[in-house]
Formats: structure tokens, C-alpha cells, sequence
């Protein structure tokens, strides 16, 4: 059945592979990683792992011994040079290597700091892979002054388990709040006390200035005029997706590496997946970056090149642990105009967001049962009416028959 090359060992190259050899495909399957070590989960990077709860081996998504037994070519420390989407070959280590299908899961990149700003100082990091949490692992002691640069759910998860760990930790936001990209004020509020009741010092409508130091950081000049001594910094101000390769390769792009509803994308026998694709939804083109996507996206891609002639169906969701709350998030709350707050104890919250009478979105904190059935009815297309949600006493499952 020819040969399908995989390029990037992360959780949509290794989903991609095992779900090729699990389809029954028994041609050739290449799986080429940047990292040497096996493909491995990244969400618990910078918390159970970085926390010391979980050791490097409970990171990997699959045994190393599961390669070998499904007849996977997993190469890893491997750099890809270039893709010939004309020859079918990609060069590898100056060597030509051909493809029947190739499939890129090449991920995402996190965004730094210019080097003009002291991004390029020794005590910046960020948050992406193995290497980059194991660099600073050692800095995690307790009383050290750490600043993160960036309020979404990066930072704010750095800054939890900063705090956890005893660390005196300032996070700067320039938006007018944490969370304001992906989130309503509702939740930002929530999470904005959760972390100050842990003593992490969150300044809004703040930036980033400069860093200073000479070779190793020591100090943040901040936009409001205030200098801040710091140990080290995270820098948590988003990601990019993983594109360099298919663009220098001819391959479309838009925000992201641009597919069709089944994988494909302009380059014959070329398909894209995960956080580095973009795809059709709703629509319109979106570009999830999640593990859930990352999974069902290139199981999709898998079971396609196997001629399944199959729509991917994102149906998105997300999560987020900090501290002793677990934020789940079902759907996408792009265009709402309501949101509605559903307590059903101290501990536990839920919001659900509305444009109209439609229900797009639910963030629930420490509400696993809202969370699930608010995931049912968005993934069914079922909006119970705003004023059931606000209801205390209202069965939620009971809205699944409705």
C-alpha cells in the first residue's frame, strides 16, 4: 500500500501512525521527530512534570517498545531539510526519501521575546517542550522571583505551579485583562482571584518593556514605569503554527497549513493535522489548538489516505488545571452576546455563552457534569432556553431529551 511519512512526533504524528496500523494499513510508515525522545503528552509539561509528579516515562503517549512491534519507523532527532511535493520526496540528512502519502503534523512554535528586549538573555523561557521545561526546572526553588509575561492559560498555569512551589511570582498582561482573547470577563475574574488568593502578585494593562541584564536576566523595566528585580522569566504570549517546511514547499497557507474538509491540502499526497492545520468549520476556516483536535484530526487524515473519504467534524474542547480547579471548556465562544452563570456549590461554577438563543461555549470550573452535558448539547445543536441554564433547580441532563 506504498509508503505514508509522518513529520512530527508529537500527539497528531504518533495518533496518525498507530491509527494507520490499527486501520489495517500495511505498507511503510515513517514517523520522523524533531526530539529524541518518543512522542509524549506536552499538557503535563509544565505541570504534574514540571511539579514532580510525573516522570519522564509516564509522559510518553505510547511504550517505546509499540513502535517497533507495529512495524513503525520512528526516527527520531531527525530534521527534515525540505519537501519536493513534485517528486514526492522530502530530503533528510542530504538524502532523498519518497513518499506514496506524507502527512505533516508539524505543531507549533511558541512566540518569544525580540532580542532586542533582552529576549535572547540567559533566564527566559518558555513553555513548549521537554527541553524547555527541563531548562527550567532547576530555577523552580522556593522565594525565587519569577515573572511571566502573558496572561492566557500558559502563563496562568506557570504561574500556579510557581506559587505551589513557593516562588514569588509577578504575571504581566497588556490587555485590559487575563484570559481576554478566549474568555469572558466572568472567567477572567474567577481565575484573576483564584491566583491572587495565592499570593501571585497579576497586573493588567501592563506590559513588557525591556528586560536588563548583561548576560543572565535581573530585571524587567515594565510599560507603566516600574522596574521589577526578577530571578527568571516565562514567557507565555501565544504560539505560532509549524509551518516553514510546507511554506518553503509551495503548500497554501492560511493561519496555519490550509486543508480541505478531509486533510488534503494544495500539494497532492500531502495531508495536514493538528495544531499546525487550518480547516473548515462552520463555514468558515479555524485552526484548533488542543489535544482533542490533535487526536480526531489525524485519526481523520488516517483513516482518509486509507480511502475513508471522510469530513473531519471538529467538535472542540479544552481543559486547563490550576491550583485545585480544573477549567474544562466545550465549544467555541466566538460572537457571543450573553453569558450565563450557573453555581451549583461553593467550589463549583460553570458559564455558559450564548449568541442569541444559541448555545456556543461552556467554561466549567470544578463541574465536570456541566461541562459533559453542556459538550452533548453543543455537539447535538441543542440550545436550552437561557433562564433553564440560570435555574438552579433545573435538570440539566433532563435538556439532552428535550
Amino acid at each position: 500500500m506504498g509508503h505514508v511519512i509522518v513529520i512530527g512526533a508529537g500527539q497528531a504524528g504518533s495518533s496518525c501512525v498507530a491509527k494507520l496500523r490499527n486501520s489495517g494499513f500495511d505498507g511503510k510508515v515513517t514517523l520522523i521527530g524533531a526530539e529524541n525522545v518518543p512522542p509524549y503528552q506536552r499538557p503535563p509539561l509544565s505541570k504534574a512534570y514540571l511539579l514532580g509528579d510525573m516522570t519522564l516515562e509516564r509522559l510518553f503517549l505510547r511504550p517505546e517498545s509499540f513502535y517497533g512491534e507495529y512495524d513503525i519507523d520512528l526516527r527520531l532527532g531527525t530534521h527534515v531539510d525540505s519537501i519536493d511535493t513534485a517528486a514526492q520526496t522530502i530530503r533528510v540528512n542530504g538524502a532523498d526519501m519518497a513518499y506514496d502519502d506524507l502527512v505533516l503534523t508539524t505543531g507549533s512554535v511558541p512566540r518569544r521575546l525580540p532580542a532586542s528586549i533582552g529576549g535572547a538573555l540567559d533566564g527566559v523561557h518558555v513553555v513548549r517542550d521537554l527541553t524547555d521545561v527541563d531548562a527550567m526546572a532547576p530555577r523552580f526553588t522556593k522565594a525565587a522571583r519569577v515573572l511571566i509575561v502573558g496572561g492566557g492559560y500558559i502563563g496562568l498555569e506557570a504561574a500556579s505551579v510557581a506559587a505551589k512551589l513557593g516562588l514569588n511570582v509577578t504575571l504581566v498582561e497588556m490587555g485590559d485583562r487575563i484570559l481576554q482573547r478566549v474568555a469572558a470577563p466572568q472567567t477572567s475574574d474567577f481565575f484573576r482571584d483564584l491566583h491572587r488568593s495565592h499570593g501571585v502578585d497579576i497586573r493588567e494593562g501592563v506590559g513588557l518593556e525591556r528586560l536588563i541584564g548583561d548576560t543572565h536576566v535581573t530585571a524587567a523595566h515594565l510599560s507603566d514605569g516600574s522596574e521589577l528585580p526578577v530571578d527568571f522569566v516565562i514567557v507565555g504570549v501565544g504560539i505560532a503554527p509549524g509551518i516553514d517546511l510546507a511554506q518553503a514547499a509551495g503548500i497554501e497557507i492560511d493561519n496555519g497549513i490550509k486543508t480541505d474538509s478531509h486533510g488534503r491540502t494544495s500539494a497532492p499526497h500531502v495531508w495536514a493535522a493538528g495544531d499546525c492545520a487550518s480547516f473548515p468549520y462552520r463555514g468558515g476556516r479555524i485552526r484548533l489548538e488542543s489535544v482533542p483536535n490533535a487526536i480526531d484530526q489525524a485519526e481523520c487524515v488516517a483513516e482518509n489516505i486509507m480511502g475513508a473519504d471522510k469530513d473531519y467534524v471538529a467538535k472542540p474542547w479544552f481543559w486547563s488545571d490550576q491550583y485545585d480547579v480544573k477549567l474544562q471548556i466545550a465549544g467555541l465562544n466566538t460572537g457571543y452576546d450573553r453569558v450565563i452563570t450557573r453555581r451549583t456549590d461553593a467550589d463549583s461554577v460553570a458559564f455558559w455563552y450564548y449568541k442569541g438563543s444559541e448555545l456556543l461555549a461552556v467554561d466549567a470550573m470544578n463541574d465536570p457534569r456541566g461541562f459533559m452535558i453542556g459538550r452533548r448539547l453543543i455537539e447535538a445543536g441543542k440550545s436550552p432556553a437561557p433562564e433553564l441554564i440560570e435555574n438552579p433547580d433545573t435538570d440539566l441532563k433532563a435538556l439532552l431529551k428535550a
